[in-house]
């Protein structure tokens, strides 16, 4: 959710009693002030405890609004991880948090209720795919379009993606793309670019299409999946593990319902009875270094599997961030109804 910056601005001349006035009129929001001057320079913040205390103090409501603000309030500039002011917010307990430029001009205001963090990351989403073991219901719509709890399956996706922050989305799309482009056609709170592909180009081929990715990492994920993955979590290992490449991974458990032999020759030398083996598979989510494009060539097929096989090969470090919880990938009948059963149970 965007907030309106303008309902919580105040002049440095406002007094007291108008700081509380404008307070009384957020009801219902996060009720913080950020006491600006006429060029949105902001000097300090104000809450109604600020004003509270500030009066018993002994001052009184024609006294300027700067006699109760926090000068030393906590923002983002330019020159400042993000990641760190937000866990220095989370720790303080404070909900509002201002974006600054280099002259410390308000640019916006970010609400910690409904944006996580701000992942300095471009996100590109895999959309083209037919979908043909989801057939007929991809017949006449896209895979990523089909909805699971009344909701676009994309959209679970796109939707996380701006909770983290991440204000620019680009989107593959192929077939059906029309109705992908009309989707998002609508605003949102990130920009989000649809990137129409020739003909298949597999995971990574595609992104050789994408013009305009500004920061250092790439996020890369299939628009299919339903996934509760902790995206900070997962960068913030990135970036500790100093990886060239970081793959999403989720616990695949193959249990053999017979009695398994150990030999040697034609010699049994003893038995496995139904034993179970635990393997990491890829779920489809990547964080690599944008400098590894230089790796694709423009207009050839490459999919994530073989460009993954190929840094490896070169000795460039990948790291793997295991899913602790749901992670769903939506290729077949049956999944498509255990998704959908789960996105309309309750909400405790």
């Amino acid at each position: 959710m965007n907030i309106d910056i303008n309902r919580h601005i105040i002049p440095e001349s406002a007094s007291l009693l108008e700081a509380m006035q404008s307070i009384n009129a957020l009801c219902g929001t996060a009720m913080t002030l950020f006491v600006c001057d006429a060029e949105r320079r902001v000097s300090g913040s104000v809450t109604d405890g600020d004003i509270r205390r500030s009066l018993i103090a002994g001052a009184g409501l024609e006294s300027p609004v700067e006699t109760a603000m926090h000068r030393d309030f906590l923002c983002i500039s330019p020159d400042d991880d993000p990641l760190d002011a937000f866990d220095n917010a989370r720790r303080l307990g404070i909900r509002l948090m201002p974006m600054l430029d280099s002259e410390r001009r308000l640019q916006s205001i970010i609400d910690l209720k409904t944006t996580k963090c701000m992942l300095p990351l471009d996100a590109v989403m895999m959309a083209g795919g037919r979908g043909e073991r989801l057939r007929p219901l991809t017949l006449k719509t896209p895979k990523p379009l089909l909805k699971i709890g009344g909701k676009a399956i994309i959209d679970y996706n796109v939707d996380e993606l701006e909770a983290n922050g991440i204000e620019r989305i680009f989107i593959t799309v192929n077939y059906l793309k029309e109705q992908l482009q009309e989707h998002f056609s609508v605003p949102r709170r990130a920009a989000t670019v649809c990137v129409e592909e020739p003909r298949r180009l597999g995971t990574m081929g595609s992104l050789a299409l994408v013009d305009g990715l500004r920061h250092d990492d790439i996020l890369v994920m299939n628009s299919d999946i339903l996934t509760d993955l902790d995206f900070e979590a997962m960068f913030r290992h990135h970036k500790a593990s100093e990886a060239d490449l970081t793959m999403a991974t989720i616990a695949h458990n193959i249990a053999v319902p017979f009695a398994i032999l150990k030999t040697e020759g034609d010699r049994v030398v003893g038995l496995q009875e139904k034993p179970s083996f635990n393997y990491s598979a890829n779920a489809g989510v990547y964080i690599l270094k944008r400098s590894l494009l230089s790796r694709i060539t423009p207009g050839e097929y490459l999919d994530a599997p073989d460009f993954i096989e190929s840094i490896i090969s070169d000795r460039l470090k990948v790291c793997h961030f295991p899913i602790n919880g749901t992670w769903i990938d939506i290729g077949s009948p049956a999944d498509f109804r255990h998704a959908d059963e789960l996105m309309n149970r309750p909400r405790r």
